[in-house]
């Protein structure tokens, strides 16, 4: 059966779901996004994603359509109309169309669209025997210029560092900022545990503010690990005794090599799976994740 897609308020088919080619998201990425997930039937702090998403567009002068309260009632009609309870949910705003050229203020008509469907970044094994990853010579965008914590739809940073990876033979590609401290990986947070410390790269490093992030630090804290939001370098990725990225579709995936040195014993850390264990745990707990709501009579037209 073909996926429906939301777009303005409408349900359409995948194969007649489309937007014009003059549309300034397609022409020079002039939009915002957020990634969501969905389990059994529960969306994940849905209500942070949405502040997320205004927060964007607000840095960008983008007016979001569609207030928070529509915005949850189109998420849940998307996902029932294709039938899933658990989904990687994608919610765009693009600019809208203009004429060729950069002036967005030409713009008229901001499109939304939301996509719920599968994702599966890295295979489950992976969960069980980690990852490695690898610095990369693609520095994360400064934050004067495009700043991370923008989730825009102009993802060539990330797309240049992740194919450098790739080259590379490596699972995953981490950038530094333009002071040389760790800053994300290319769509994920980075985390490292020392004796009973966490380490995090500070807020302003360059990095998006993750909502997984945020999560894992509340996670840790209540078990007493002492959290530390710094600025860090290669060596304090070397030194650390577990090592693990976080994100909406990766979850928590361990880190057991980095730049070909082996992270503690080579094998996912024992909190590191605790936090795993306790952060899926979560994604269908009532205080942080919302069900599905009743949807106004004739919001949504099929």
């Amino acid at each position: 059966m073909s996926l429906k897609v939301f777009i303005n308020g409408k349900l359409l088919p995948q194969e007649e779901a489309k937007i014009s080619v003059f549309d300034h998201g397609l022409l020079y990425g002039d939009g915002v996004f957020e990634g969501l997930r969905s389990h059994q039937g529960r969306v994940f702090k849905l209500t942070e994603h949405l502040e997320r998403l205004h927060e964007s567009a607000r840095a960008i002068f983008l007016k979001v359509p569609m207030g928070t309260k529509d915005l949850k009632h189109a998420i849940f009609a998307t996902l029932r109309a294709n039938n899933m309870k658990d989904s990687y949910i994608r919610l765009v705003v693009t600019r809208g169309v203009g004429k060729l050229g950069l002036e967005p203020g030409k713009c008229s008509n901001p499109q939304v669209i939301i996509i719920t469907d599968t994702i599966q970044l890295y295979p489950p094994k992976l969960y069980e025997k980690g990852i490695d990853i690898l610095t990369v010579a693609t520095v994360r965008n400064h934050p004067e210029s495009i700043n991370p914590r923008i989730k825009c739809l102009n993802y060539m940073n990330n797309i240049l560092a992740k194919t450098e990876g790739i080259n590379a033979g490596a699972t995953e590609a981490l950038m530094l900022n333009k002071d040389g401290f760790v800053a994300e990986c290319t769509g994920q947070n980075i985390f490292l545990i020392k004796g009973n410390e966490l380490y995090t790269p500070h807020g302003n490093s360059g990095i998006l503010k993750g909502i997984t992030r945020d999560t894992v630090i509340e996670l840790a804290k209540a078990k007493g690990i002492k959290v530390r939001e710094d600025f860090l370098t290669r060596y304090d990725l070397y030194i650390a005794e577990q090592c693990f990225l976080t994100g909406t579709a990766a979850q928590i995936i361990p880190v057991v090599k980095i730049d070909g040195r082996v992270v503690g014993d080579g094998k996912p850390g024992h909190t590191t799976l605790e936090l795993l264990e306790e952060y899926r745990s979560l994604l269908t707990n009532p205080e942080v994740s919302e069900v599905e709501e009743e949807l106004e009579a004739g919001y949504i037209r099929p």
